[in-house]
Parts: C-alpha cells; sequence; structure tokens
C-alpha cells in the first residue's frame, strides 16, 4: 500500500481486515457480467457462483499513518497463500479508529453518512504483477486528496484507492526548492490527475502512471510563484527525473 498525498500532517486509517474474491473456474471472462457490487457487500460472503472464494489475507490489524506511505515508500499490507484463480475483487474492511491531524491539530476522521464500513476494489483479474513463478503482487494507491472530505471544520473519509503495478507503469520524480514553499504538485494528464508533496529535502515521487504526457503543476505558498512543468513522457515502467526545480519568490 502507498498513498497519495494531502494536505495534512498525519492521516490514520485503521484497517481491520483485507479479503479478496477469487474466481476458480477456468475462464473468468464468463464472470464479467456479474453484479460484482452486490457480491462485495455480501457480509456473510456468501459464494453466490461455485468458482468463487472468499479468502481472507489475515492482514495485521492496525492504524497505519498512510502520509508515511508517499514519495515512492511503501508497506507490505498483507501476504498469503490462495486459491489458484483471478481476484476480481479486494474488500477492505475499516474499523472506527480513522483520525487526522492538520495543523498540528487533531481531528477524529468518521464515515462520510452512508458510506459503509468498507471498501470494495473491482479487478478483471489479470492486474497483478507476477514477479516469480506463482506469486503476485499489487499496489494500493490510498488516494488522500480525494478520500477526505471538510465539512463545517468536520473530517469525513470516504476511500478512494487506486491500484497499479510497477512492471506496466511509470513514475516521475525530482526536487522541489525550497522546502519553505510548501509546495503541493498536481500531476496530471487529461482528467488523470495524481498529487505528491516534496519531502523536506525537496525530493518526491509519484509512481502507478499510465502512459502518456503529463504536466506537473507546483502550487508554491509563502510568496513563491507557481510554476508548471509541460511534455513529461511516461511510455512503459520508465521513470522521467525532472531534476531540481528552483522556485523564486
Amino acid at each position: 500500500m502507498t498513498d497519495g498525498p494531502g494536505y495534512f500532517d498525519h492521516v490514520y486509517l485503521d484497517i481491520d481486515s483485507v479479503m479478496v474474491l477469487v474466481d476458480t473456474s477456468e475462464n473468468t471472462r464468463n464472470n464479467d457480467t456479474t453484479n460484482w457490487e452486490r457480491v462485495g457487500d455480501d457480509d456473510e460472503h456468501h459464494h453466490p457462483e461455485g468458482s468463487f472464494v472468499w479468502e481472507n489475507l489475515h492482514v495485521q490489524p492496525g492504524i497505519y499513518d498512510i502520509l508515511s506511505l508517499s514519495n515512492g515508500v511503501d508497506t507490505l499490507l498483507a501476504s498469503a497463500n490462495i486459491k489458484v484463480g483471478a481476484i476480481r475483487l479486494i474488500r477492505i474492511n475499516l474499523g472506527s479508529r480513522n483520525s487526522l491531524v492538520k495543523n498540528s491539530v487533531s481531528y477524529p476522521l468518521n464515515l462520510f453518512p452512508g458510506s459503509k464500513g468498507y471498501v470494495i476494489i473491482q479487478l478483471k483479474g489479470d492486474e497483478w504483477e507476477e514477479y516469480q513463478p506463482g506469486a503476485s503482487r499489487l499496489w494500493l494507491d490510498f488516494d488522500v486528496a480525494r478520500s477526505i472530505i471538510e465539512i463545517n471544520n468536520q473530517f469525513y473519509l470516504k476511500p478512494v484507492f487506486h491500484f497499479f503495478t510497477e512492471d506496466k507503469t511509470g513514475s516521475i520524480s525530482g526536487t522541489v526548492l525550497p522546502f519553505n514553499a510548501y509546495s503541493v504538485l498536481s500531476i496530471y494528464r487529461g482528467e488523470d490527475t495524481a498529487y505528491a508533496i516534496p519531502k523536506k529535502n525537496g525530493e518526491f515521487k509519484v509512481r502507478g502512471l499510465k502512459d502518456g504526457s503529463y504536466s506537473v503543476f507546483i502550487n508554491a505558498s509563502n510568496g513563491y510563484k507557481d510554476t508548471t512543468i509541460n511534455n513529461i513522457t511516461i511510455n512503459g515502467a520508465n521513470n522521467v527525473n525532472i531534476g531540481v526545480i528552483q522556485l523564486h519568490q
């Protein structure tokens, strides 16, 4: 699991468990018309079809500081042996101890009204990266910028996750100086946007980018001027380092 940074000091996510739905049939494409939302919402984890099997990944329950997982840093959320087949759903069950810290002040992070206490991620079954025979992996990116909603100085959680593999997606990295510009980076291509906040030494890295031409918009504060860098090409699993960007007042 990794993170798309938001405008907070810390975001603490209470993860209770992670489950996957495995389709063990010979051809998972035959099940593409399945109502996956209904299957994922089944709290009893019934098997609507004989070929569907829920597997618990036995994640270590706990509170994760999501903002510590930015700029190319990730953590192993779960690892388990499961039945052979196509993974069609990931279900992340959340606890109630979610919170955030903004400007050194701690706030409860309640689920957005009407939201469920879990997140369902739908897959086609072929997204995983086989990094050694019989072993596959997938990165989950928690999109902080889209997952937290502020209403009247109260914060609500409506989790948004993206997934990627490093063998099929690229990355953009670089350094933005000085740190006291408190820059927030938007990396965008059409309607696709990712975010980054540089570390104290100015370094940043955004992963999981699909092929295409991207722009990096640096939204600076503290009297420094905004800057945009265009025509950054991602082609395959490459990393593009845009070098050192020195901001000016």
